[in-house]
């Protein structure tokens, strides 16, 4: 049962609700939402002096000083924002300013209401964190994995509305919410072979897991009460469900289904699980070597509805065994002890008459469906712990950030530290994407660092079916695999570098770096590109990729992440075709072009 609701009860679950708190939240996303519309180029400051900067729209006037960055990447003091209307100053609210610069933002009439509920809940989000996460980083840095996890506080870096969790009530918020930390036991169910299908990778047969996953225990108790209804245990596979998708979504839409017996309803897990920053994907704290559990759960969240395709589902652990021989065989990559945690086993369950007469993208077609997932604790090895990537990027509710905590507790120099880091996390990237033309969505929630004596040793990567993409490559692959097999414009084949590793997460990693120490952020600059330097050096048999797919190139396209929320709110992009729905606007120089081997800088 779920062990959150006691310390919150009555009023004092909304205790972070009150002006002060709230006030700040404001503030805090509202400098976020300046720095992203700004650097996406939605909104043009207008610069006063050196590092003050002015934004208006009508009657309204905002205030603020800011520093700017490689890659346009603008540091806003949050304290420094002044809101002015009519010349009266007040108190900022950004759903207010959001309405203010809905024209410049180009926020249609259909995305409008939808945004700002978002925006709400991230608000309130930030203000639950502000009451209850109030974790000092440097101790933070010292902490055990899953303590990490529930203590992150940004979520996406470059998202304005990135907790969004449409669907769930207040109640529902502290049950499943990542930083609640609340634990919880997953629901299971029967479902008729008929109509579902479990596939696996070799060896891992649907009474293997459920012998791993459950215990002969609980087998034997859920069979009984298949028994008991006078059905065939054998004509039924057995599926995880998220309570909050059993209770909100699949006791009625799938009404027939369970009133036909082809879904039988069996009870919770006897393991405790909670939520991981991904909100869908569960950790089990009862038994840390049993597999991560990913389930559909249809909440509106940044973007997308989360639910899981069981079409996506049956090619799922084919694919990971492919990529895991792949990545496992390549001698360059075991060298960096780099690998993939596989999702090993999938379940989804349709209904083929509505299935059919459904659009692709309808996520009614994605309500049933699981997945699990190898658990990164059995992959430790002595003295190692591990800790979410998106940490490196985590700010505590006084300003202090992690990352200069965690290089110090090392007893490494920044250089040396970063210099680890990058051949620990870019260097595979590197290797993947010249090597393979094998790129993944590496962004900090789906990494998970490998630290030994607080420095990085290794990295594990996650999210694989639904985000791996092997891009322009001719040669043949397994009927099962080829699904990830995409081509697109070759000038946009560098942005899996270019946007995913250098704008998504290393111009935020950067802007720490400067906090900590003025100029220490050119300093990695110049290290990621001596890191690209040396991979090329060591690997001078993809010359020709290297001049064709050009890292030092001195600018790349701007692809806007807050453009395409504000675009389609509800489904940003389509799995299958990752670029066709991208939004670009302009270009950005490249911060590495300067140290291009060879030249004289």
């Amino acid at each position: 049962m779920n062990q959150l609701l006691q310390p919150y009860p009555g009023q004092a679950r909304l205790a972070h609700l009150e002006p002060g708190t709230w006030a700040r939240a404001n503030r805090l996303l509202l400098k976020k939402a300046l720095a992203e519309f700004a650097h996406e180029l939605l909104l043009e400051p207008i610069n006063d002096d050196h590092d003050r900067y002015r934004l208006f729209a009508g009657r309204a006037v905002y205030r603020f000083r800011a520093s700017r960055l490689a890659l346009e990447h603008w540091m806003v003091d949050a304290d420094s924002i002044d809101y002015y209307y009519d010349g009266e100053q007040r108190t900022p609210e950004l759903q207010t300013f959001l309405l203010e610069f809905r024209a410049q933002l180009g926020i249609s009439d259909d995305v409008l209401p939808v945004y700002l509920e978002e925006i709400a809940s991230t608000l309130s989000a930030i203000a639950f964190k502000l009451c209850h996460r109030t974790q000092d980083a440097r101790l933070l840095a010292l902490a055990d994995y899953q303590i990490i996890e529930r203590g992150m506080t940004e979520g996406h870096p470059a998202f304005i509305a990135n907790s969004g969790r449409g669907g769930f009530d207040d109640d529902e918020y502290l049950a499943y919410a990542p930083e609640s930390g609340a634990t919880f036991s997953v629901l299971w169910i029967a479902v008729a072979r008929a109509h579902a299908e479990y596939s696996h990778v070799d060896g891992l047969d649907h009474e293997r897991l459920l012998a791993e996953e459950l215990g002969t225990d609980t087998m034997v108790r859920f069979r009984s009460q298949l028994a008991s209804l006078d059905l065939d245990p054998g004509a039924y596979l057995f599926m995880p469900v998220h309570p909050w998708q059993w209770h909100n979504r699949l006791a009625m839409v799938f009404a027939a289904d369970i009133a036909l017996r082809r879904i039988v309803f069996l009870g919770e897990s006897s393991d405790e699980y909670v939520a991981q920053q991904s909100i869908r994907t569960l950790f089990n704290l009862s038994r840390p070597d049993r597999r991560y559990v990913k389930t559909a759960l249809s909440i509106l969240n940044m973007g997308f509805m989360r639910g899981l395709s069981p079409a996506y589902m049956q090619g799922t652990p084919a694919i990971n065994q492919w990529l895991a021989a792949l990545v496992r065989g390549d001698a360059e990559l075991a060298a960096r002890g780099f690998d993939i945690l596989c999702e090993e086993a999938a379940i989804g369950y349709r209904q083929p008459g509505i299935d059919a007469a459904l659009d692709k993208h309808s996520p009614y077609r994605k309500m049933l469906a699981a997945l699990w997932r190898e658990s990164a604790v059995k992959c430790l090895r002595p003295g190692e712990r591990l800790m979410t990537m998106a940490a490196l990027l985590h700010i505590d509710a006084s300003g202090r950030a992690l990352l200069p905590a965690l290089i110090e507790v090392s007893g490494l120099d920044a250089r040396e530290w970063l210099r680890r880091y990058l051949d620990a996390y870019l260097r595979p990237l590197l290797h993947c994407f010249f090597a393979h033309d094998l790129v993944f969505m590496p962004h900090g929630e789906n990494l998970i660092l490998v630290l030994e004596q607080h420095a990085p040793v290794r990295v594990l990567m996650k999210d694989i079916a639904e985000e791996v993409v092997i891009l322009n490559n001719p040669r043949q692959l397994p009927d099962e695999v080829k699904r990830i097999s995409v081509r697109i414009p070759a000038e946009l084949k560098t942005l899996s570098i270019f946007t995913d590793v250098f704008d998504g997460f290393f111009r935020f990693l950067a802007a720490i770096l400067h906090q900590t120490q003025p100029g220490l952020d050119q300093v990695f600059w110049q290290q990621v590109a001596q890191a690209i330097a040396a991979y090329q050096t060591d690997h001078p048999e993809f010359a020709e990729a290297y001049a064709r797919d050009d890292l030092f190139a001195p600018r790349f396209i701007r692809s806007c992440l807050n453009r395409l929320q504000l675009a389609n709110n509800r489904q940003m992009v389509d799995l299958a075709d990752p670029t066709g729905g991208l939004q670009f606007f302009g270009h950005l120089d490249n911060p590495v072009a300067r140290y291009r081997p060879g030249d004289a800088a």
